[in-house]
């Protein structure tokens, strides 16, 4: 089971990979409908799948022993059952390769979708969209032009 409190050790990339996104179906829109975006997003191709190998090895591993992961929000299900799904094709072509060898493949290799739920999105890109205005906000402050001390 994950921890509370885990990082997942990509999601600065995939972060970046989600406003990008976000900025490509944006300025491709005449009028933005703001809840139509998030719901392209999360159905848009990625180019891996965002979870890390060794959650993926795991999660395989309980499908493989019969674990029909019922106790799993839909998206991360789908998800899950789509990278077993590759894994056991790819187990065809490498009959000898371990499976966690067989997740770090599929893994990286594109999705068909975010496996997010649009509220997940629209969330997630508010978070970036505020953390860099603090950031714009804190560099600022921090210039010189704003600087309050005095020159001598």
């Amino acid at each position: 089971m994950k921890h509370k409190g885990h990082r997942f050790e990509c999601e600065e990339e995939k972060n970046e990979e989600l406003m990008r996104a976000y900025r490509q179906d944006i300025a491709t829109c005449k009028v933005v409908r703001l809840e139509e975006v998030w719901q392209r997003i999360a159905n848009m191709p990625s180019s891996r799948f965002w979870v890390s190998e060794e959650r993926a090895a795991i999660v395989v591993s309980q499908i493989i022993n019969g674990d029909d992961l019922s106790y799993m929000r839909p998206t991360k299900r789908e998800m899950f059952f789509e990278i077993h799904r590759r894994v056991m094709e790819l187990k065809k072509t490498y009959p000898s390769l371990a499976v966690y060898k067989l997740c770090i493949k599929v893994v990286n290799s594109p999705a068909p979708k975010f496996y997010m739920t649009p509220l997940s999105i629209r969330q997630t890109i508010y978070k970036i969209k505020n953390k860099c205005k603090k950031s714009s906000l804190q560099l600022l402050s921090q210039s010189h032009c704003f600087s309050s001390h005095k020159q001598q």
